[in-house]
């Protein structure tokens, strides 16, 4: 590795970096968002904010989810060296060896805070870190195995408040299913993104083994899916407000396919990877209005 690489000074910024601290504090929120605004307990919303279960079962989700960011970068120098050189972390800001020890003192902690709260959520957050090991060693490397992992943990992280609010299970399983396969389409994205540096080292990612268009096209059938899976999930209850959140994100998706269609340059494809986030940001606040 050239010699630029293999200096690694620990800075409190490179780590901030390793561990995507906005996508952290993305985190966190979504799970208090859906705490306060969605299973409407029968406490007042500052109970809620201040329910030290909730603290701890957010501090061991966001712990998980660090470790992964880390053990990510960690497998990923090379290929990030030519997709993303300028957002390489680990060997630049943090070295290896310490990207590892972080990732095994956050993958302990989060599992020990999480068996505190429930021993169910302990036994979760085992699974999660080893699926996104697992995903960071091999995973990513096949095709849609690896989205589909990332698109189904990030549903897991709404879907887990269910534990302590049970009575919103319904609600909270519909956002946390729209989470989900959004982030899934959002990863096929990021690989469309990638191309470049997956080729070259030989990663059967979706576009890799299909190519661009046929890619794009499973992207479409993945958004009718989509589509056809809320409106069932939301059927049971025919609110209008159910059904005008279902016409704005079908206005949402109409946007996305349209640039989709257009997309044909890296840059094109990493203003859809944001679009995504914007989606799922403004699903998240959409929970202020269902109950």
């Amino acid at each position: 590795m050239n010699q630029r690489y293999s200096i690694t000074p620990v800075t409190v910024r490179g780590i901030l970096k390793a561990v995507r601290l906005q996508n952290l504090l993305m985190l966190v929120f979504a799970q208090y968002f859906t705490a306060v605004f969605l299973c409407n307990p029968n406490d007042t919303w500052l109970y809620v904010v201040t329910d030290s279960r909730l603290f701890l079962l957010s501090l061991s989700t966001v712990l998980i989810a660090a470790a992964g960011y880390i053990i990510n970068d960690y497998y990923d120098i090379k290929i990030d060296l030519v997709n993303h050189p300028e957002k390489v972390i680990v060997g630049i800001d943090v070295s290896r060896r310490i990207a590892i020890v972080l990732h095994t003192t956050f993958n302990i902690a989060g599992i020990v805070i999480g068996a505190y709260v429930s021993p169910y959520i302990g036994v979760i957050n085992v699974i999660a870190a080893f699926f996104l090991w697992w995903y960071s060693n091999f995973l990513k490397r096949l095709p849609f195995i690896g989205n589909l992992t990332i698109g189904f943990l990030s549903g897991l992280a709404i879907v887990l408040i269910t534990f302590l609010y049970p009575d919103s299970a319904r609600e909270i399983i519909i956002y946390g299913f729209f989470a989900g396969f959004f982030s899934l389409i959002r990863e096929i994205i990021k690989d469309l993104e990638d191309l470049p540096g997956d080729e070259k080292f030989d990663c059967k990612t979706l576009p890799v083994v299909w190519g661009v268009r046929k890619t794009k096209l499973f992207i479409y059938i993945l958004l009718f899916l989509f589509m056809v899976s809320v409106y069932y999930l939301t059927s049971v209850n025919f609110s209008r407000i159910w059904v005008e959140l279902n016409l704005f994100l079908l206005l949402l998706n109409s946007i996305f396919i349209y640039r989709l269609i257009l997309a044909d340059t890296k840059k094109n494809f990493g203003w859809l990877s944001s679009y995504c986030k914007v989606i799922l940001l403004l699903g998240i606040l959409s929970m202020v209005f269902v109950i």
